[in-house]
């Protein structure tokens, strides 16, 4: 059964609106002028055609990657009951398919979903956090992961970062794929794509750093609806945070990888995927005057 929506949260979906057509204004700019140096050339077809696949290869492997890359073990209902009993109840209460479930072995308190589509995804959790929180904030948890799988996140951040990791492919490789037409007068044309490539790659990866941090900010308002209790999700997201300080911070370094998939990152970042987790917290405690709950 679907919890009952409480309502949209306005602000917040006018500004993932805005942050993406900046960030689609970007790239159009982007392409116009690889259409005005590449539009009588082939020389920059093979790198799109590299950063297709390379996309592809991201979307529809997302879920093997992310499980490969954190040494999560996919469990079984036999393995794991009580944790495989929690996301049935939540996928009923979200409508949702279940997900692969699975565990890392650290003892950082942490969790994180992936997968292309519902039908195709996964949820993990850390032996740390199964450890360290109440059974109703690892559903508090669950609930935030099992939001992030109905948004389609992975689709949104992949198609979001296709012409930034072109943009970055061109940056770093300086046109070795290219030829680019020879103009007269004023500054060669693989100087003006070299430095359009450079500042189309700054912006877009603020932006979509701006839109994952909305991403989490709309996981963490559908957690709240799917559980009706956003203070599950509060209590949690306190006790990960002052949990990541008794994790050695060599441990936290060589998390830092997942750090986009994490409910809360493993280290600070200078331009986070994620809120701050006062601002996160503030938005909970909207939902839940929304809600009635008190907080």
């Amino acid at each position: 059964m679907k919890r009952r929506n409480y309502g949209r949260d306005t602000g917040l979906s006018l500004r993932m609106l805005a942050t993406s057509g900046m960030l689609g204004l970007v790239y159009v700019g982007f392409f116009l002028v690889l259409l005005w140096a590449f539009g009588d050339s082939f020389g920059l077809i093979p790198m799109v055609l590299v950063v297709v696949g390379m996309a592809f290869l991201q979307y529809y492997t997302s879920d093997k990657l992310a499980l490969a890359m954190s040494g999560a073990r996919v469990v079984t209902p036999e393995q794991a009951p009580e944790l495989h009993a929690m996301v049935d109840k939540l996928c009923m209460q979200a409508d949702l398919p279940k997900p692969k479930v699975a565990v890392i072995p650290t003892d950082m308190p942490n969790a994180f979903a992936t997968g292309r589509n519902p039908k195709n995804s996964a949820v993990a959790v850390t032996e740390g956090l199964w450890r360290r929180l109440e059974p109703r904030e690892i559903e508090g948890v669950l609930a935030h992961e099992l939001a992030h799988i109905a948004n389609r996140d992975v689709l949104i951040m992949t198609l979001a970062s296709s012409f930034a990791m072109l943009a970055g492919l061109l940056t770093r490789w300086g046109l070795f794929f290219g030829g680019g037409r020879d103009r007269q007068g004023g500054a060669p044309v693989w100087l003006v794509v070299f430095l359009v490539s450079i500042l189309t790659y700054v912006i877009s990866f603020i932006l979509i750093r701006t839109i994952s941090r909305y991403r989490e900010y709309a996981a963490d308002r559908g957690a709240a609806l799917i559980t009706g209790a956003p203070e599950q999700l509060m209590s949690a997201l306190q006790k990960i945070a002052s949990g990541m300080a008794s994790i050695p911070q060599r441990d936290l370094r060589e998390a830092e990888a997942m750090n986009a998939f994490f409910i809360i990152p493993a280290a600070k970042e200078l331009f986070a995927t994620h809120p701050p987790l006062e601002k996160r917290l503030a938005n909970l405690a909207k939902v839940a005057r929304e809600m009635g709950r008190p907080v």
